[in-house]
């Protein structure tokens, strides 16, 4: 049975292009600090953390941003979801599987979660502009696509509506926080792995 209060993780990615350290505890929300040298990512991963209920420090220590920011948001979604999956151990005693609807005015976007041990991402959320600020939205869904990989999960984003470039990227990374947050619950009535294999 997994020990609530001890699922915390460390992990670093070195490459010649970036340089991320992500340190993350699942039972501890109080401490946020973000650092990526993308602004409007930044405020993404912030809402994630904040709606899934994360203590997570994200410093990207070198980037290549004079390039552009594909690097340093497909990386840190790499590193963010080895911590995730470093976290939860053997996934003893949690919940699996969870949902969330998020509006946010006219947008409204669905994610799913399954703590499957089989990383995939299936993202349809079209956004009607290229960037927001300096952000290129096509990197959140590189972003997804990466963190779901590293984690181990299956998640399912969609847009159900929406108009506004920025309220609907907000809307599917704070989706995707309140989902996982349920999936990653210890379940009182969860005695070993929630899988028919015994194992995920």
């Amino acid at each position: 049975m997994v020990e609530q209060g001890c699922r915390m993780a460390d992990c670093m990615r070195e490459t010649s292009e970036t340089t991320i350290r992500v340190m993350l505890n699942l039972d501890d929300a109080s401490e946020r600090s973000i650092e990526t040298g993308v602004g409007f990512f930044d405020h993404m991963l912030d809402a994630f953390a904040r709606h899934g209920k994360i203590g997570l420090d994200a410093k990207v220590i070198k980037g290549d941003l004079h390039v552009d920011a594909h690097h340093t948001v497909e990386d840190t979604g790499i590193v963010l979801g080895c911590a995730v999956a470093q976290a939860l151990g053997d996934k003893a005693g949690i919940r699996r599987f969870g949902h969330a609807f998020v509006p946010m005015d006219e947008a409204l976007v669905m994610a799913a979660v399954d703590i499957s041990g089989r990383g995939q991402a299936f993202y349809e959320v079209p956004v009607g502009v290229e960037r927001v600020g300096d952000f290129d939205t096509q990197l959140a869904k590189e972003f997804f696509i990466a963190f779901a990989r590293e984690a181990g999960i299956t998640l399912h984003v969609r847009l159900i509506c929406g108009e506004n470039g920025h309220h609907i990227i907000e809307a599917a990374f704070k989706a995707v926080g309140r989902a996982l947050r349920e999936a990653v619950e210890v379940d009182p009535r969860e005695t070993g792995i929630p899988s028919t294999k015994g194992c995920l």
